[in-house]
Formats: structure tokens, sequence, C-alpha cells
């Protein structure tokens, strides 16, 4: 059994629909269709030491991106989120979607680019076109890497409380499968 930095296990199994290898990450009950095991995968590049996700809020998008992170590498990276406007809380569907794959945002202090004490990321992954543009001012005359992964907002479906779970559902797994693409588990210990 190979096991991952949050403790769950992974598994492989062939996609019946695409025919490419699904991971499984035990621990988060997610399948994700992969080119390749994380057990073949050349890792390539190391990992980067200190990552930062931005969106408009902070409220949604970021933080899921955050926790999923920190649920994957544990303290391996340094992980923080943020947003370009400030005064919400975290939203409330997003704590629910992410518990169901055992990350807690419940204490999530939203904060905006303002906030930060320490500017020094190797990669900022904006997830908003607004966070976009403050990413690049930002880092304009840093040694960093400026990422977009323009990411639908869910809080902007409307319907009864399923279907927008299930639209934060849709974000937390694209956001799952983009990360453990970018940012493979290795096989060693977490940090």
């Amino acid at each position: 059994m190979i096991m991952t930095p949050g403790g769950g296990c992974l598994r492989c199994c062939a996609c019946s629909t695409c025919g490419l290898k699904k991971e499984r990450l035990g621990g988060l009950g997610l399948m994700t269709c992969l080119p390749g095991s994380f057990a073949d995968r050349s890792l390539g590049a190391p990992l980067p030491s200190a990552v930062l996700f931005c969106c408009t809020m902070n409220a949604v998008r970021s933080p899921m991106a955050e926790g999923i992170l920190k649920r994957l590498h544990g303290t391996r990276i340094y992980v923080q989120s943020v947003g370009v406007r400030a005064g919400v809380e975290i939203d409330g569907f997003a704590i629910a979607v992410m518990e169901e794959i055992g990350v807690d945002l419940r204490r999530h202090i939203t904060r905006t680019f303002e906030d930060l004490e320490d500017g020094s990321f190797d990669e900022v992954i904006s997830l908003s076109p607004e966070a976009q543009h403050k990413a690049v001012e930002m880092t304009r005359w840093m040694a960093c890497e400026v990422t977009f992964w323009n990411t639908f907002d869910p809080s902007l479906v409307e319907g009864s409380r399923e279907t927008r779970l299930e639209a934060y559902r849709t974000v937390r797994d694209s956001l799952m499968t983009r990360l453990l693409q970018r940012f493979p588990v290795s096989l060693g210990p977490a940090g």
C-alpha cells in the first residue's frame, strides 16, 4: 500500500471512460484521471517551498486550493491564500464540501493581498481574473512564477441546496485534479 502525506492510501485502476489510469486518494475519497500513476510518474521539477493562492474574496476558491494542497503535502510546502477584496467570511458551502474530503475550513480567516506579512512565494496561482491582475502587479519585481487557473465561482450558482453543493464539489474536484497534476504527491514522508 502506498501512503500519502495525509495518511490516506493511494490506489490505481483504469478509467472505463478514457482508459487512463485513475488515481484514488483513499483518505480524500476522490478519483481523478491522470496520465500514468503516481508510482510511475517522474516528479520532474522539485516542489516549490511556498505557494500563494488568490481569488476575488478569499472565501471559496483560494481557501479550497490552500486546504487541498496542505492536505496533499502537509508542511512540505508553505501554503497561504488571499483575496483581492476583504470583508466576507469563509463560505458555508465551501466548508461543507471540503469537510467531505477531510479538510476543515471552519477556522479559515479571509485575508487580502495587503494582509500578507511575507511576499516571498515561489509560485502564485490566481483563480479569478481580478486576482490575476493583482498577482501580476504584486510580483512585478519578484522572481516568482505567476499562474492563472481561471476557476468558476460556484457562489454564483442559484437553486436548491443540492444544486449549489454540486457546483462547489465540481470546483473542488477540478482544483484537486489540477493540484495533483501540478504538485504530484511523492512517496516519501511529509515534512
